[in-house]
């Protein structure tokens, strides 16, 4: 029996089912979840419309997101490691679900910051608990299964949009967000009677993985204290802001990038469109491409190719090729995601599972710094220099990232 199937055997006689519908379970939160993230911009105009309040009003509201989705994840994930993520899970469906039914009734601005930054924490929880899902579960296989579920938060707000946009009017918007509100928490809801988590002792017997084809994995479980006293740690957190920044930037300023250089708005829309997609199968194929290769080589290449794309979307886009352009932005995106699935994987490798949620929060805290530099930083650049120049630091942030996976290495025990 290989290393896949005796896991696979053991999950079974704890959970008296298949250790598949654990991810099954997460990666359908991790869909219901992604509004917050990728459908604000659709609902942002006809809330201010109907607040009668100026659009920048607004523009705090998603950088609270931001803050309160990444800085929940530690308390949430050192919780989750000794408790377990079902009443954790049921408090998400609450909040995330809440949060959009609370929206529907706003009349004031300080009800939308609060709304939402609540809804960031249930999107906190459920994305500590979908990606530690996997991580406890699925030793073998951590890359694809860990990809799946990021996919989804990536790609699973492609099927909310449609709807979104041809109900978020100031007469229907209250309608649409009532009904994603139960949908969201309804949903999570019943994923919290799905999941449990392993037994620590599970693994006992055959470590994490001694199939020839895994990654190297410790034996040792590390606590997040002697976790912060490894070099690795540290060199993968300025690793997680680089290529998060590099990131976030692309997904916040490509539509304003592209009407700054005067392509056509079809090509401005396709490029924000594609950004999704590409994010969610980028994480797919370089989390299972990373379970079967070296984790560390599979890293260096992903942020090494991020950066070439970002250097070809401004060649491209200041030379007009806008077809190239919207393939560039295909290249940069689908190389950059997987850094929410490469990334969990390697501490988990590294670091263990039985605190894998509190290790990976911490290292996951670096996108609120990643989206400093993807907002306020970047729009700094762009009036100090110009466009073309903050497009192609960023793609210096991952070519950095990149080169610095090659010096990764697990720690000592």
């Amino acid at each position: 029996m290989t290393a896949s199937e005796n896991h696979a055997a053991r999950a079974r006689r704890i959970l008296g089912f298949s250790r598949r519908w654990q991810v099954v379970a997460a990666a359908l939160m991790m869909g219901l979840v992604s509004p917050y993230q990728y459908v604000w911009s659709s609902i942002e105009g006809p809330l201010a419309r109907s607040l009668s309040i100026p659009l920048p009003a607004l523009g705090f509201v998603f950088t609270l997101f931001v803050v309160f989705q990444a800085g929940s994840q530690f308390p949430v994930g050192w919780w989750r490691d000794r408790h377990g993520p079902r009443a954790l899970t049921l408090l998400a469906g609450v909040l995330a679900g809440g949060g959009y039914l609370g929206l529907a009734y706003a009349t004031e601005v300080w009800q939308l910051y609060l709304l939402y930054s609540l809804g960031a924490v249930g999107v906190g929880i459920v994305y500590t608990v979908a990606v530690n899902t996997a991580l406890k579960w699925f030793p073998d296989r951590r890359g694809l299964t860990t990809g799946v579920g990021t996919m989804a938060f990536a790609g699973g707000s492609a099927l909310f949009v449609p709807y979104v946009r041809a109900n978020a009017t100031v007469a229907g918007y209250s309608d649409v967000l009532r009904n994603m509100g139960l949908l969201i928490g309804v949903g999570i809801l019943v994923g919290a009677v799905v999941l449990r988590d392993p037994p620590d002792d599970w693994l006992d017997d055959g470590g994490d993985g001694d199939d020839e084809s895994s990654p190297v994995v410790s034996t040792k479980q590390y606590h997040w204290r002697e976790m912060l006293r490894t070099w690795q740690f540290w060199v993968m957190y300025v690793m997680f802001i680089a290529v998060s920044g590099a990131g976030l930037m692309l997904t916040a300023k490509v539509v304003s990038f592209a009407q700054n250089l005067g392509l056509t708005t079809f090509v401005a829309t396709a490029s924000a469109t594609v950004l999704p997609v590409a994010g969610g199968v980028g994480r797919l194929v370089m989390g299972d491409l990373s379970d079967r290769l070296d984790r560390e080589r599979a890293m260096a290449g992903s942020f090494l190719l991020c950066g070439f794309g970002l250097f070809l979307t401004v060649l491209f886009g200041t030379g007009g090729q806008q077809i190239a352009f919207v393939l560039a932005v295909v290249v940069a995106t689908f190389f950059w995601s997987p850094q929410y699935t490469l990334f969990p994987s390697v501490v988990g490798d590294y670091y263990g599972h039985e605190h894998s949620s509190a290790n990976y929060a911490l290292l996951y805290s670096g996108k609120v710094w990643g989206g400093v530099f993807g907002g306020a930083v970047a729009s700094w650049l762009v009036t100090v220099t110009d466009w073309t120049t903050t497009f192609m630091f960023g793609g210096f942030l991952a070519v950095v990232a990149g080169l610095a996976a090659l010096a990764l290495r697990p720690p000592s025990e």
